[in-house]
């Protein structure tokens, strides 16, 4: 019987998610949970899961077939419930909550994805700069309706994103060089969104894994997760699944995988299937822009952490073992 070893401690309630929205969903034994701080490699472990889940290299349409809980955006808490009490497959959920925000069961999987902060960033900054009207509407819908949020708007629409991702920096370190922010309408900056992950990395059912090493190894690494999801995937049969995971055959089946995306993105899939590199922000921020991120970052976060998230395994090998 699947017991709940550590229910959520913190609540969050944004335009975007809602953490209640995981309190009517009925575990099963064998569920899994990919969570991770946006735009550090999400779909493309969805994608891996949902190849190690069916076996077959097929594209699948990605949102249906991992269901975002938290999310406010695109259903309604009890359509989204339905559909995964509705789903016959192994259950793969995908959420973008703290760590402290997610209730722990001994029998879930959780897998957390990370990425260096600076790749995260730039991934961000197209992510919503290719927001559709349609979506900008929703999120101001999604505050109206909610009375504790009603304060985001107290000063009118929010600015426009600006189109110069330097510009878009500023406003981005400058949250993280704040204290983590709390309460009704509060979102953790990358830096203390991965110390929750981080601090509870010891449980055995928690799996770290790196955009890096996805990047460096990914048949190795989807093996890894096979392993850790205990799925028998037959050697054989891997390059095959790894193969479909690649950016480049994501890429190519973006309109199957994601069908409905151009609903909410312009460009579509391709928008949200964009780069698929690390190393753009060196062309973007300057010496000052750097020195900020740095100083935030080795005031925020241990010095094995940092490795963790720089490196992959490159730098602070497995993090259950990590000292700090």
């Amino acid at each position: 019987m699947t017991k709940l070893e550590r229910a959520p401690t913190r609540e969050v309630r944004t335009p975007v998610m809602e953490s209640n929205r995981w309190d009517g969903l009925t575990i099963r034994p064998d569920d899994i949970v990919i969570a991770t701080y946006p735009k550090v490699g999400t779909t493309w472990t969805q994608r891996i899961v949902d190849l190690l889940v069916f076996q077959d290299p097929a594209p699948r349409p990605i949102m249906d077939t991992s269901v975002w809980l938290d999310s406010r955006l695109f259903a309604a808490a009890e359509d989204d419930l339905a559909t995964l009490e509705a789903q016959t497959h192994r259950r793969f959920i995908k959420s973008h909550l703290p760590f402290d925000a997610l209730p722990v069961y001994d029998t879930v999987k959780y897998i957390h994805v990370a990425r260096d902060g600076r790749d995260a960033f730039m991934s961000w900054h197209n992510h919503v700069l290719g927001f559709t009207p349609e979506m900008k509407m929703k999120f101001g819908q999604n505050i109206m309706a909610d009375p504790a949020l009603h304060f985001m708007l107290a000063a009118g629409p929010p600015p426009q994103t600006p189109e110069d991702p330097q510009e878009f920096f500023q406003g981005w370190i400058a949250q993280a060089e704040a204290e983590p922010a709390t309460g009704p309408g509060a979102n953790l900056s990358y830096f203390d969104f991965e110390n929750a992950y981080w601090a509870e990395r010891g449980r055995k059912n928690l799996l770290f894994v790196h955009y890096n090493d996805l990047k460096a190894d990914l048949a190795g690494e989807m093996a890894r997760i096979s392993e850790f999801l205990e799925i028998d995937t037959p050697a054989e049969r891997l390059p095959k699944l790894a193969a479909a995971a690649s950016f480049e055959a994501m890429k190519s089946s973006g309109e199957a995988l994601l069908p409905k995306i151009g609903e909410h993105f312009d460009h579509g899939a391709k928008r949200f299937l964009n780069k698929g590199v690390n190393g753009r922000w060196r062309d973007v921020l300057t010496d000052a822009d750097l020195a900020r991120y740095e100083a935030v970052f080795r005031r925020k976060v241990s010095p094995a952490c940092a490795d963790w998230l720089e490196n992959g395994k490159a730098g602070a090998g497995d993090p259950r073992t990590a000292a700090d």
